[in-house]
């Protein structure tokens, strides 16, 4: 074992899995970024989190944790304030940020509130008017249940007929709905290391949209980095997917996806801040562009939990 990171991080808690409809996800990025620790010396754990996680980490004196829960429970603030009640220092965003980041809705109102560029929308309620949210979005538009990820309960809808069906899908996940204007274009991912965007990746996919299955299972998507555009429009868009990350209050590391309409303007669709780590995510495909592998970007963001007071 490397001497050096046994010092400098501890014993470390390698939380994954839980209780969300993400869990299946989080448990192979678990998995991964936890051989990734192993391999660099660190004295990592698995720890698949329970209803029992706080009694867990304290019987087990652990140092820090590398949170790599995704969706409810762990990317939405809710283990980040249990660790600091333990006064345990951990990855990536802190609570406020992490119940910010996880609420799409929300997100979309503080990016309005900063002036950045986000489509339209309208909140879906119960006995809601299809026609009138079609007359103000438009068609095809996409309806999205805000406190879910991995695009879980999201439905493209070309027709009005089928925009109470769409409603019905995402209200079964729990929490608000929502309508959003389609942006027809290109699809681009952003990672944010320690306060840095990485190398863009521009994605492509048969299927109507970047679902859960090309996300995490169909061999069909295409994954372009170098993404295609010139150096200076890349280097706005990644401005544009910095400012969206910090204005939600974003630190250490995440992503954040945009679309590109025919015109050439980016707009901000959401921000992650515990993205996926498996073989088929996007954060290790940037950071290779950006000459880092997956143990090297493990360990940079296994650092900033050292960074304190930064949530």
């Amino acid at each position: 074992m490397t001497l050096s990171n046994q010092t400098a991080f501890g014993k470390v808690a390698v939380l994954m899995g839980g209780r969300s409809a993400e869990r299946e996800v989080s448990l192979r990025s678990g998995r991964a970024v936890l051989q990734a620790l192993l391999s660099a010396g660190v004295d990592a754990h698995g720890i698949d989190v329970g209803r029992d996680v706080l009694e867990v980490l304290a019987r087990g004196a652990y140092d820090r944790a590398f949170i790599i829960l995704h969706g409810r429970g762990g990317e939405d603030g809710v283990i980040q304030g249990a660790l600091e009640l333990l006064d345990m220092p951990y990855t990536g965003t802190g609570v406020a940020g992490s119940a910010v980041g996880m609420n799409k809705l929300m997100s979309k109102r503080l990016w309005r509130g900063a002036d950045l560029p986000t489509p339209d929308y309208r909140v879906l309620e119960s006995g809601f008017d299809p026609v009138a949210v079609v007359e103000a979005l438009g068609l095809p538009l996409i309806v999205k249940p805000a406190l879910e990820g991995s695009s879980i309960g999201m439905s493209r809808v070309n027709r009005v007929e089928d925009l109470s069906a769409a409603f019905e899908v995402a209200a079964a996940c729990g929490g608000p709905v929502f309508a959003e204007r389609w942006i027809t274009g290109r699809e681009f991912t952003a990672a944010i290391l320690d306060g840095e965007p990485l190398p863009l990746i521009r994605l492509e996919t048969p299927r109507s949209f970047y679902d859960y299955e090309a996300k995490y299972a169909a061999e069909d998507t295409r994954y372009h980095c170098p993404c295609g555009l010139d150096p200076e429009a890349e280097a706005a868009v990644q401005a544009l997917a910095l400012a969206a990350f910090e204005g939600v209050s974003g630190r250490g590391w995440g992503r954040v996806d945009l679309m590109m309409d025919a015109g050439g303007k980016a707009w901000v669709i959401e921000v992650n801040t515990v993205p996926g780590m498996t073989d088929h995510s996007l954060v290790p495909m940037a950071a290779r562009a950006a000459g880092l592998d997956f143990q090297a970007l493990v360990m940079k963001i296994l650092a900033t939990s050292l960074t304190p007071g930064a949530r």
